[in-house]
């Protein structure tokens, strides 16, 4: 069987069986076309036909590519995930990916603005132009709300209550209220009153952010847009959509917010995750010390 036709019934597996997310479906075929391409290139065979041996040499040129720990643990589960379900289908006999181990990935701290940095990358878009009305409403919603960037994408018109400060955010079968401050709602207000309805391709259309084909704003359309407002910010530090999210936690904690309320609004199903801020936190607290104590 080919290697496309394979991937075809492991997709399908994941949409149905599974029913994974959409950022775990992407990951997962991503890991599994890029074995592919290594089989192909390094005349290895097929996806059906590679073994434990085979597998184990593409983990190891995954290390002397400088993969980290953390991507080659997500590509040993994808390996595992898509051949336990060939084994299932009885296109193969055994898991050749069973026996793989992943080092523990490291333990880092997440990386965040500073409270200057933020509002140095919110003053990025002008609002000169349909996109920069767009791309200025959705910094501040990101920034104002700790959404993941694939809840945002996936908001739509009806999820925003404007006269009430409020959004809604549906994920996986659940949702949840995240209050907006005033210079968000206010952004939101303008793009939508003002915007939106110029860059619509129809007027059906329920996504909130759209791109400039009138369609709902994409994942990779964001991660450019958010790149181009940190170079023009003159940022150095490597600036992603999570990264806000981050911010926005670490922010809400250092002023006074309890760990639930923020576990609440990130929609973290165990508050263990949100702790990671305390930590951030702390860390930050001793950095100002050892550089401000004059016995440090």
């Amino acid at each position: 069987m080919q290697d496309t036709a394979c991937l075809k019934r492991f997709e399908e597996y994941l949409t149905n069986v599974k029913k994974a997310s959409g950022n775990t479906m992407s990951s997962y075929l991503r890991d599994i076309r890029q074995l592919s391409s290594y089989l192909v290139s390094h005349q290895l065979g097929n996806l059906l036909e590679a073994t434990d041996d085979v597998l184990e040499q593409y983990v190891a040129h995954l290390k002397s590519a400088g993969k980290s720990n953390a991507t080659i643990a997500r590509s040993i589960a994808s390996m595992k995930s898509f051949y336990g379900h060939m084994v299932s289908e009885s296109l193969i006999e055994k898991n050749p990916a069973s026996g793989l181990v992943a080092e523990k990935a490291e333990h880092k701290l997440p990386q965040i603005l500073t409270g200057m940095e933020v509002e140095l990358l919110l003053e990025q878009p002008q609002c000169v132009d349909m996109k920069g009305y767009r791309d200025k409403a959705m910094l501040e919603v990101l920034y104002a709300t700790g959404i993941r960037v694939s809840e945002l994408i996936a908001l739509n018109v009806d999820d925003v209550n404007l006269s009430a400060g409020v959004l809604r955010c549906k994920s996986k079968n659940k949702e949840r209220y995240i209050p907006i401050y005033p210079a968000a709602v206010r952004a939101l207000s303008e793009y939508i009153e003002f915007i939106r309805n110029q860059m619509v391709a129809v007027p059906q259309e329920p996504a909130l952010f759209v791109n400039v084909n009138g369609e709902r704003m994409s994942r990779q359309g964001f991660w450019k847009l958010i790149k181009t407002y940190q170079q023009k910010a003159g940022i150095e530090k490597d600036i992603t959509p999570h990264t806000l999210r981050h911010s926005f936690a670490a922010h809400l904690l250092e002023n006074g917010a309890d760990l639930r309320s923020i576990q609440e609004m990130l929609g973290h199903s165990d508050i263990s995750t949100t702790q990671v801020y305390s930590q951030v936190v702390k860390h930050q607290l001793k950095d100002v010390y050892n550089k401000a104590h004059p016995r440090a």
